[in-house]
């Protein structure tokens, strides 16, 4: 369902399905919330998107009203089993082209299940370059997903390994706060290791500042610091620290649903706006 008042406007899509992954293993950054809000506002300029939910937490599930209780078929089943997205992605009831595989409590066991198993570091990969609808315009057509979007957790470890193996573009999430980049260095470090030796198309492509502030100081300090380090990687649009961004999870949706009017929701569809005309010029 589709819900009145959400505006609909058609971007060109990609030539081809962009793979975002979405790390910091910072915590509380406004990683998961930048997920589901960017991936719901894609669907609204047109867009057709898939969300990998790979934090054991499951909040991306939960903020995106997908059933993830302990036994459904999940993540888990997707890198321990070798199960298909296809027969585990649920369609987002709220939000149409958006379809989510959820993760469960069980994920949190992954990691040491993992140890033993052979490349095991390209699970992910194989899983969503074997899926049918994730690929060129030229080979899939119109029902190709334009966005991949990998919710990973706060860590550095096993699986988010997965998916800065599987993931061409990396997002980062920063808040507007005094340890902004305090840490940063070791995930740009482990980036640059991926990138050496497992996959050499990964790319920071987008910054996203959250949890922005625009009445004080600090939060002015930040952003310029982080644009003087990052540059064009830094979206134009910053995430404002918002009541509504924070409530809608509580009612399994998303700020582009919950409150479409709300400061929150305008800027993650302009940021959205500013990742889909980015990917053009590329």
């Amino acid at each position: 369902m589709v819900r009145a008042g959400i505006p609909q406007e058609q971007l060109g899509r990609p030539s081809e399905t962009r793979v975002f992954v979405v790390a910091n293993q910072k915590g509380g950054v406004g990683k998961t919330t930048s997920t589901v809000n960017l991936a719901a506002a894609l669907t609204q300029l047109g867009q057709r998107v898939l969300v990998i939910d790979l934090d054991p937490q499951g909040n991306a599930s939960t903020a995106l009203n997908i059933e993830h209780r302990q036994g459904t078929p999940s993540t888990y089943e997707l890198l321990v089993d070798g199960l298909a997205i296809v027969d585990i992605a649920q369609p987002c009831p709220d939000a149409a082209g958006l379809w989510v595989v959820p993760a469960t409590i069980d994920l949190a066991g992954a990691e040491i299940e993992l140890v033993s198993v052979v490349a095991r570091e390209q699970r992910l990969k194989k899983a969503i370059d074997a899926h049918p609808r994730v690929g060129t315009a030229a080979d899939i057509g119109e029902e190709r997903f334009d966005y991949v979007f990998i919710d990973c957790p706060p860590s550095l470890g096993l699986l988010t390994l997965n998916a800065l193996v599987a993931g061409a573009e990396m997002l980062i999430p920063i808040q507007a706060e005094y340890y902004a980049l305090e840490g940063l260095g070791q995930l740009l470090a482990t980036v640059d290791m991926v990138r050496a030796h497992l996959n050499p198309e990964l790319a920071v492509s987008t910054i996203v500042l959250t949890m922005y502030d625009a009445r004080t100081r600090l939060a002015a300090g930040v952003a310029q610091e982080v644009r003087e380090h990052f540059g064009d990687q830094v979206l134009k649009t910053a995430i404002p620290r918002s009541v509504r961004v924070s409530e809608a999870p509580s009612y399994g949706q998303t700020v582009m649903t919950y409150d479409p009017g709300s400061p929150g929701a305008l800027s993650y569809l302009e940021a959205a706006r500013e990742i889909v005309t980015r990917g053009a010029a590329l």
